[in-house]
């Protein structure tokens, strides 16, 4: 026969090998990217061409994370190759694969609960991050330049909630930077208006 490299003929048969269907003479069988000898080796074949081991695994793509090449399914999220196991979030180390995930600024991953942790806007008076519940809206009020979870947003002197999306709520009448409920604010206005006679 004729080898499939070189083109002459292949006499004898300790002269040849077959691979990838077809014949080459043992010395042409060689890795087409660095020309090391295949034979006993083990080899692999991409687009009808050998590679040893090495070449190949330098053709493969890299992963974003570990930098090591990926020789299963590449995950691709944010234009960037990943190991499955690779693509995790950032804060907690679960793995996205399949999951809903967002970005933040500096295109750091992050699973939904956690961006929301990390970037919730904060009630100004439990401290704690406003977070939607469950299939529900965020239900975030914000008075007076400050962000209040529903159950939050109560009068600060009588405690009563102010939210009219709450059935108890009775709104919010802001007197002098302070939330507070209709009556209270009269008290504080009536307080001031006030004023006690001292004699002279």
């Amino acid at each position: 026969g004729m080898c499939a490299k070189c083109g002459l003929s292949i006499m004898g048969e300790s002269t040849g090998c077959t691979a990838l269907d077809q014949l080459f003479h043992i010395q042409c069988f060689t890795c087409v990217s660095c020309d090391a000898c295949l034979r006993g080796q083990p080899f692999f074949a991409m687009e009808g061409k050998p590679y040893c081991e090495a070449c190949y695994l330098n053709t493969l793509e890299k992963c974003s994370v570990c930098s090591k090449p990926i020789t299963d399914r590449v995950l691709r999220a944010t234009g960037k190759p990943y190991h499955p196991a690779c693509f995790t979030c950032v804060v907690c180390g679960k793995s996205l694969d399949g999951i809903p995930f967002t970005v933040d600024a500096t295109s750091q991953i992050h699973c939904i609960e956690d961006f929301h942790r990390k970037f919730a806007p904060r009630c100004c008076v439990c401290l704690e991050p406003i977070l939607p519940d469950r299939g529900q809206e965020n239900l975030r009020i914000v008075a007076l330049d400050r962000s209040f979870h529903m159950q939050c947003y109560k009068c600060e002197d009588c405690g009563i909630l102010l939210s009219s999306q709450s059935e108890d709520g009775c709104g919010c009448y802001p007197f002098d930077e302070h939330i507070l409920c209709q009556s209270c604010n009269a008290n504080r206005i009536n307080a001031l208006t006030t004023k006690p006679i001292t004699e002279l």
